[in-house]
Protein backbone atom coordinates (compact mmCIF):
# COMPACT_ATOMS: atom_id res chain seq x y z
CA UNK A 1 0.00 0.00 0.00
CA UNK A 2 0.88 3.66 -0.19
CA UNK A 3 2.11 5.75 2.70
CA UNK A 4 0.76 9.10 1.57
CA UNK A 5 3.01 11.53 3.37
CA UNK A 6 2.52 14.66 1.29
CA UNK A 7 6.02 16.02 1.82
CA UNK A 8 6.92 16.94 -1.72
CA UNK A 9 5.61 19.70 -3.92
CA UNK A 10 5.12 19.63 -7.68
CA UNK A 11 4.47 22.14 -10.40
CA UNK A 12 1.93 22.84 -11.74
CA UNK A 13 -1.20 21.51 -9.97
CA UNK A 14 -3.33 21.27 -13.10
CA UNK A 15 -2.41 21.03 -16.77
CA UNK A 16 -4.82 21.37 -19.68
CA UNK A 17 -3.18 20.21 -22.92
CA UNK A 18 -4.27 19.63 -26.49
CA UNK A 19 -4.48 16.22 -28.16
CA UNK A 20 -1.27 15.19 -29.99
CA UNK A 21 0.83 17.78 -28.13
CA UNK A 22 3.24 17.11 -25.25
CA UNK A 23 3.59 18.29 -21.66
CA UNK A 24 5.99 18.11 -18.76
CA UNK A 25 5.39 17.69 -15.02
CA UNK A 26 8.15 18.86 -12.67
CA UNK A 27 8.83 17.31 -9.28
CA UNK A 28 11.15 19.24 -6.93
CA UNK A 29 12.75 16.79 -4.46
CA UNK A 30 14.24 18.24 -1.28
CA UNK A 31 14.99 14.98 0.53
CA UNK A 32 17.60 12.29 0.15
CA UNK A 33 16.37 9.54 -2.17
CA UNK A 34 17.37 6.70 -4.43
CA UNK A 35 15.28 7.88 -7.38
CA UNK A 36 11.83 9.11 -8.32
CA UNK A 37 8.82 6.95 -9.11
CA UNK A 38 6.05 8.28 -11.33
CA UNK A 39 2.46 7.01 -10.99
CA UNK A 40 -0.85 7.91 -12.59
CA UNK A 41 -4.16 7.66 -10.76
CA UNK A 42 -6.66 6.19 -13.19
CA UNK A 43 -10.05 7.67 -12.19
CA UNK A 44 -12.13 5.30 -14.32
CA UNK A 45 -10.32 2.17 -13.12
CA UNK A 46 -9.82 3.52 -9.58
CA UNK A 47 -6.21 2.39 -9.34
CA UNK A 48 -2.61 3.63 -9.42
CA UNK A 49 -0.63 2.76 -12.50
CA UNK A 50 3.18 2.59 -12.26
CA UNK A 51 4.69 4.51 -15.15
CA UNK A 52 8.44 4.83 -14.70
CA UNK A 53 11.25 4.90 -12.13
CA UNK A 54 14.12 7.34 -12.69
CA UNK A 55 17.36 6.69 -10.81
CA UNK A 56 19.81 9.46 -9.84
CA UNK A 57 22.17 7.99 -12.47
CA UNK A 58 19.57 8.72 -15.18
CA UNK A 59 18.50 5.11 -15.79
CA UNK A 60 14.76 4.63 -16.34
CA UNK A 61 12.73 1.50 -15.57
CA UNK A 62 9.27 1.40 -17.14
CA UNK A 63 6.06 -0.21 -15.93
CA UNK A 64 4.20 -2.93 -17.78
CA UNK A 65 2.88 -1.78 -21.19
CA UNK A 66 4.31 1.73 -20.71
CA UNK A 67 5.75 3.22 -23.90
CA UNK A 68 9.30 4.59 -23.70
CA UNK A 69 8.50 6.79 -26.69
CA UNK A 70 5.54 8.36 -24.86
CA UNK A 71 7.03 8.80 -21.37
CA UNK A 72 10.53 10.04 -20.61
CA UNK A 73 12.17 11.35 -17.46
CA UNK A 74 14.86 13.86 -16.72
CA UNK A 75 16.71 14.83 -13.55
CA UNK A 76 18.96 17.77 -12.80
CA UNK A 77 22.63 17.25 -12.07
CA UNK A 78 21.99 18.05 -8.40
CA UNK A 79 19.10 15.51 -8.32
CA UNK A 80 16.79 18.06 -6.68
CA UNK A 81 14.35 18.25 -9.56
CA UNK A 82 12.90 15.56 -11.81
CA UNK A 83 10.46 15.84 -14.67
CA UNK A 84 8.12 13.52 -16.52
CA UNK A 85 7.71 14.34 -20.21
CA UNK A 86 4.57 12.97 -21.91
CA UNK A 87 4.35 13.14 -25.70
CA UNK A 88 1.57 12.47 -28.23
CA UNK A 89 -1.19 13.19 -25.68
CA UNK A 90 -4.58 11.51 -26.00
CA UNK A 91 -7.70 11.29 -23.86
CA UNK A 92 -6.36 8.08 -22.30
CA UNK A 93 -3.60 10.19 -20.68
CA UNK A 94 -6.14 12.01 -18.49
CA UNK A 95 -5.50 11.45 -14.81
CA UNK A 96 -3.58 12.68 -11.79
CA UNK A 97 0.19 12.16 -11.96
CA UNK A 98 2.24 11.66 -8.80
CA UNK A 99 5.97 11.70 -8.16
CA UNK A 100 7.20 9.60 -5.23
CA UNK A 101 10.43 8.80 -3.43
CA UNK A 102 11.33 6.12 -0.91
CA UNK A 103 12.91 7.27 2.32
CA UNK A 104 13.30 5.23 5.53
CA UNK A 105 11.07 2.46 4.12
CA UNK A 106 8.24 4.90 3.42
CA UNK A 107 6.87 5.89 0.04
CA UNK A 108 6.60 9.68 0.15
CA UNK A 109 4.00 10.82 -2.34
CA UNK A 110 3.77 14.26 -3.96
CA UNK A 111 0.51 16.20 -4.05
CA UNK A 112 -0.27 15.31 -7.68
CA UNK A 113 -0.73 17.08 -10.98
CA UNK A 114 -4.05 16.67 -12.73
CA UNK A 115 -3.74 16.36 -16.51
CA UNK A 116 -6.68 17.01 -18.79
CA UNK A 117 -6.34 16.36 -22.53
CA UNK A 118 -8.81 18.11 -24.86
CA UNK A 119 -9.17 18.36 -28.64
CA UNK A 120 -9.41 22.18 -28.58
CA UNK A 121 -7.93 24.42 -25.91
CA UNK A 122 -10.22 27.20 -24.63
CA UNK A 123 -9.22 30.73 -25.56
CA UNK A 124 -7.56 32.53 -22.64
CA UNK A 125 -9.12 35.66 -21.23
CA UNK A 126 -6.68 38.51 -21.85
CA UNK A 127 -7.77 40.32 -18.68
CA UNK A 128 -6.72 37.46 -16.41
CA UNK A 129 -3.41 36.50 -17.97
CA UNK A 130 -0.36 36.88 -15.75
CA UNK A 131 3.05 37.49 -17.29
CA UNK A 132 5.07 34.33 -17.75
CA UNK A 133 8.21 34.11 -15.68
CA UNK A 134 11.30 32.09 -16.49
CA UNK A 135 12.23 31.94 -12.80
CA UNK A 136 11.32 28.75 -10.91
CA UNK A 137 8.50 29.23 -8.45
CA UNK A 138 9.04 28.48 -4.79
CA UNK A 139 6.20 27.42 -2.54
CA UNK A 140 6.06 29.36 0.70
CA UNK A 141 3.57 28.81 3.50
CA UNK A 142 0.85 31.43 3.56
CA UNK A 143 0.75 33.64 6.61
CA UNK A 144 -2.59 34.61 8.03
CA UNK A 145 -3.06 38.23 7.20
CA UNK A 146 -5.92 40.60 6.63
CA UNK A 147 -6.80 40.36 2.98
CA UNK A 148 -7.39 43.57 1.14
CA UNK A 149 -10.49 43.42 -0.95
CA UNK A 150 -14.26 43.21 -0.74
CA UNK A 151 -14.47 41.64 2.73
CA UNK A 152 -12.34 44.05 4.76
CA UNK A 153 -13.89 46.42 7.32
CA UNK A 154 -12.50 49.33 5.28
CA UNK A 155 -15.02 48.42 2.58
CA UNK A 156 -18.09 47.04 4.34
CA UNK A 157 -18.28 49.61 7.23
CA UNK A 158 -18.71 52.62 4.87
CA UNK A 159 -21.15 50.60 2.75
CA UNK A 160 -23.23 49.65 5.79
CA UNK A 161 -23.18 53.26 7.06
CA UNK A 162 -24.28 54.52 3.65
CA UNK A 163 -27.12 52.00 3.49
CA UNK A 164 -28.26 52.99 6.99
CA UNK A 165 -28.24 56.70 6.08
CA UNK A 166 -30.25 55.94 2.95
CA UNK A 167 -32.85 54.06 4.98
CA UNK A 168 -33.05 56.83 7.59
CA UNK A 169 -33.52 59.46 4.88
CA UNK A 170 -36.46 57.49 3.48
CA UNK A 171 -38.41 57.57 6.78
CA UNK A 172 -39.66 61.20 6.43
CA UNK A 173 -40.63 60.54 2.80
CA UNK A 174 -42.58 57.42 3.76
CA UNK A 175 -44.35 59.32 6.59
CA UNK A 176 -45.41 62.13 4.22
CA UNK A 177 -46.61 59.63 1.63
CA UNK A 178 -48.60 57.75 4.27
CA UNK A 179 -50.24 60.98 5.60
CA UNK A 180 -51.25 62.09 2.07
CA UNK A 181 -53.01 58.80 1.34
CA UNK A 182 -55.00 58.78 4.59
Amino acid sequence: GFCTNLLMSRTPGHILAQTNSSTEIVCPVKREHTGVYWYRWNQSGQHFEFLVFSSPLGKATYGTNISQEKFSTRGTSSHHSYSLHISRLHGSDNGTYYCCIIQSSQLILGTGTQLGVVDVLPLPSTSTLAPLSKKPMQCKPKKKAIKKGACTPLVWVPLAAGALLLLLSLIPTVRRFYRKHR
